[in-house]
């Protein structure tokens, strides 16, 4: 496989390309100007900070801001503020998850923000290309920056935490200062970097549903008047215009009289809710965009202007939104899902025996796919739940709002495999009732292409079986795996 590389200019960065680098296909480079003016940049802040007062460099953090760091305390200063930040907890975050939290921060780092030791900059960046991880605990952020995630990465860099997995020799210890420590934990990288992962792995799913739906409504013979152009260009809504053409381009060859004068909701709704949905992933893949490619540093460096700024830019409020509303917007197209699947075991819209089952009496059929996809659709309706609702006021009292942005992210990551369990179960469904109605995907295009392979990768019996090897190898084909 030929590994393509990236270069990281703090600027330019994208989700899917995160994705990219945090799964081994592809390895970043430093862009060499972008790295120039990060070293450039301590001579002004060392200007700055024997001028003024400035947070975390010559004040302690938090609650702390009012107290000063003694000059005798400074060289001790940045590796204290990092081990008492580091105390994550729960579960060791996924290496994927790890390794995009590294590609975000070290991207971010490259905006200029901060006057970090390029070192750091460099290490992190042979740890992406050599696969040397920190070990990282899940639990620890709220949605105002990742300290502990970003502290345990700082204790490793420095050699106090250990290197795990890799080829070859681990990057070397660094020594870490004031001017590291807290730069270094101004960011909620984890969090941006999960989200990443995860949006690019349900843009894929997302773009899979017109297909599924597209094989229902050929089985149900349902009716296309739905996606006609003219009824979106009348309600311009550009997710439910973008899901009514694909539709339109799948089912063009599309020759049958509908038994119905109109669908149920399961297809006739497709533009309005799975539309929805595409909007809340495009929202939130232009926010990380923004996110990934952001300097967050608190106390933030104008290096031009010799100054600092004190500011609250990372502060995730418009991420942790964003991320309820594609939580919510996913549950909406899962909903209609499971619908099309009630559909497909209905006699009334398939004239087939109920449940898809074969002729023999009390056969079963796909029965249980129901209660599979309901048991799955449940998960995402849990984690729907807007975590934006939450509140914290800690350090006390300084620090009084929290996003809780983190805790929407895991909640995303859940939800990729239980919307493409459901998605999957329409699948098997979709195309028993194809086979036992002896019916095709009109034309020679992309529709039948996918129903090709759907149809080969799926067991043909409709005897009563366990079907779960059927619903993961649908999920499978829909992960592109």
């Amino acid at each position: 496989m030929t590994i393509a590389h990236l270069v990281l200019d703090g600027h330019s960065l994208k989700p899917f390309q995160v994705s990219a680098l945090a799964r081994g296909s592809a390895r970043p480079l430093i862009d060499p100007k972008a790295r120039a003016q990060v070293r450039e940049a301590r001579t002004a802040a060392e200007r700055i900070t024997a001028r003024r007062r400035v947070y975390g460099y010559t004040t302690g953090v938090g609650a702390n801001r009012t107290g000063s760091v003694p000059e005798s305390a400074v060289d001790t200063f940045g590796m204290r503020l990092l081990r008492s930040h580091s105390g994550g907890i729960g579960p060791v975050v996924r290496d994927d998850q790890t390794r995009a939290m590294l590609v975000v921060r070290l991207n971010q780092l490259l905006r200029g923000g901060a006057a970090i030791n390029v070192a750091v900059l460099d290490r992190i960046a042979e740890a992406l290309i050599s696969g040397h991880l920190p070990t990282v605990h899940t639990l620890g952020a709220i949605g105002t920056g990742d300290l502990s995630a970003l502290g345990e990465l700082g204790l490793t860099l420095a050699g106090e935490l250990p290197w795990r997995g890799g080829s070859g020799t681990a990057p070397a210890p660094l020594t870490l200062t004031r001017w590291d420590a807290l730069p270094l934990m101004s960011s909620g990288a984890l969090t941006i970097g999960q989200s990443a992962l995860a949006t690019t792995d349900l843009g894929h799913l997302l773009d899979r549903v017109p297909l599924v739906a597209s094989l229902t409504l050929t089985a149900l013979r349902g009716s296309t008047e739905p996606y006609a152009k003219h009824v979106h260009d009348l309600r311009p809504h550009a997710g439910a215009q973008l899901l009514a053409a694909r539709m339109r381009e799948l089912l063009a060859p599309a020759d049958w009289t509908p038994p119905l004068v109109q669908d149920p909701f399961g297809l006739r709704c497709l533009p309005q809710v799975h539309g929805a949905a595409l909007d809340a992933w495009s929202s939130l893949e232009q926010v990380l965009s923004v996110e990934i490619n952001a300097a967050v540093e608190n106390p933030l460096l104008n290096a031009g202007a010799e100054d600092y700024y004190h500011h609250g830019g990372f502060h995730l409020a418009r991420l942790g939104l964003a991320l309820d509303q594609f939580r919510l917007g996913l549950l909406g197209s899962a909903e209609l899902s499971t619908t099309r699947l009630g559909m497909l075991l209905e006699p009334a819209f398939t004239s087939l025996p109920p449940f898809l089952a074969d002729a023999e009496d009390g056969s079963s059929g796909l029965m249980i796919t129901e209660y599979a996809a309901q048991s799955a659709l449940a998960e995402l309706r849990g984690a729907a739940q807007p975590v934006t609702l939450g509140h914290a006021v800690i350090s006390r009292g300084v620090e009084e709002h929290a996003s809780f942005a983190s805790t929407g992210a895991l909640r995303l990551l859940e939800t990729t495999e239980h919307f493409g369990l459901v998605l999957a179960c329409e699948l098997v469904a979709a195309v028993r009732a194809l086979r036992m109605r002896g019916l095709l995907p009109a034309g020679e295009g992309e529709l039948q292409d996918f129903y090709d392979r759907a149809a080969q990768a799926l067991d043909p019996s409709v005897a009563d079986r366990n079907l779960t090897s059927d619903i993961e190898t649908a999920a499978s084909l829909l992960a592109g795996e």
